[in-house]
């Protein structure tokens, strides 16, 4: 199998290209929401049911062998962990909300700068832990590693478009920086710092379970009118792909 640093290294990049420029994207600022981001959104909710949730339950073997546990208490750890992640982001994201008096994002209240500050610094950590998981995936091949690439970069356009939005200002001074240092810090400790099966398995989950609820927080927007045939449209395509790699291997 080839090295894939020098891939990761160009995905790396990509998803700080997406931090830095997001704000030159403005044909997605739309209402309805952009078609682009519904495809992207649609992309990323068939990545959560066709990546995140297969891996979760794939990373239940290697807690079973380190721990020395039955199979279902390793799968009941493992999806412990995905909730721990799952409620620790929510309570981030729970706090935006009633920072900005529990309105919804675009009606004109943003929330504190602190609070904020508090959701970047959220993202960061998540960030931090994909990036070092690059060089650290189950799926170590070329075709494999495409796809996640796709999934996620489409998922930090739809990502960092709307953290922008609440604070533009402080973005793009800011902000954005340190998303891109969170990404370049994980991918590079992932180069240096090989941890135990164990310790990847609980940082999957952990990462697995917010990225369920970032993503579907994101990616089902009720509030922005969401359009349905692209989503539908980056689902499909996306979980053909998946699919069609399957057959490829064989």
């Amino acid at each position: 199998m080839p090295a894939i640093e020098p891939i990761t290294a160009l995905m790396a990049l990509a998803f700080c290209a997406v931090h830095l420029f997001v704000a030159k994207l403005r044909f997605l600022d739309t209402e309805p929401r952009s078609r682009w981001l519904s495809f992207a959104g649609g992309v990323a909710v068939a990545y959560v049911f066709l990546h995140i949730l297969p891996e979760l339950g794939a990373h239940g073997t290697t807690f079973e062998r380190a721990l020395g546990i039955a199979r279902g208490a390793a799968e009941a750890w493992v999806y412990t962990l995905a909730l721990a992640g799952l409620a620790l982001f929510y309570g981030v994201e729970r706090a935006v909300v009633t920072s900005r008096g529990g309105r919804e994002r675009g009606d004109g209240r943003r929330p504190g700068s602190g609070v904020f500050w508090l959701h970047i610094a959220a993202n960061c950590l998540l960030i931090f832990i994909i990036s070092y998981l690059l060089n650290h995936r189950e799926d170590a091949t070329v075709g494999g590693l495409v796809l996640f690439f796709v999934a996620l970069l489409l998922h930090f356009v739809t990502a960092d478009f709307a953290s922008r939005a609440d604070h533009p200002e402080i973005y793009d001074s800011a902000g954005r920086w340190a998303l891109v240092a969170a990404t370049l810090g994980g991918w590079i400790t992932g180069l240096f710092v090989e941890l135990p099966q164990i310790v990847i398995g609980c940082l999957f989950a952990f990462v697995g379970g917010a990225m369920v609820l970032v993503i579907l927080k994101e990616e089902l927007p009720e509030e922005r009118e969401s359009r349905f045939l692209p989503f539908l449209l980056g689902a499909t395509i996306y979980a053909a792909l998946v699919i069609g790699e399957f057959y490829v291997i064989e």
